[in-house]
């Protein structure tokens, strides 16, 4: 008789929709929720935002300084990097941001994203 094994760690379900935090900033917001236990969090951003703009003050550094490892849900998101790289995001793309950059919203559609690493730190002093 073969036996299963017992499980190490409880099933976890969690919705954006009641986020256990949530930081807002001017056209934007990023809701978090632990899973498993990783933040994971999803950023609104409004047409018209620009990370320089709307979070640096908050930040209080350059650039963003959070990494990020997201995936893309819906709008466009322009990204220029500390070296001068410039990358366009849209829905479907996955994206590995390393700190020491700023982001935009292009176009009059905002940009949901999931980010799986980074989030917990987002628009935090």
């Amino acid at each position: 008789m073969t036996q299963t094994p017992p499980m190490t760690q409880a099933t976890e379900h969690k919705s954006f929709a009641t986020p256990e935090e949530t930081r807002s900033f001017e056209r934007g917001k990023v809701e978090l929720v632990t899973v498993g236990g990783a933040e994971i969090g999803r950023l609104t951003l409004q047409p018209g935002w620009r990370w320089s703009d709307h979070v640096k003050p908050i930040a209080g550094t350059d650039l963003c300084e959070a990494p990020h490892f997201q995936y893309h849900v819906s709008g466009r998101l322009g990204v220029r990097m500390a070296d001068g790289t410039e990358l366009e995001l849209g829905p479907g793309d996955v994206s590995s941001l390393p700190e020491g950059h700023d982001g935009w919203v292009i176009g009059d559609e905002p940009v949901v994203i999931v980010d799986w690493y980074g989030a917990s730190n987002y628009a935090k002093r």
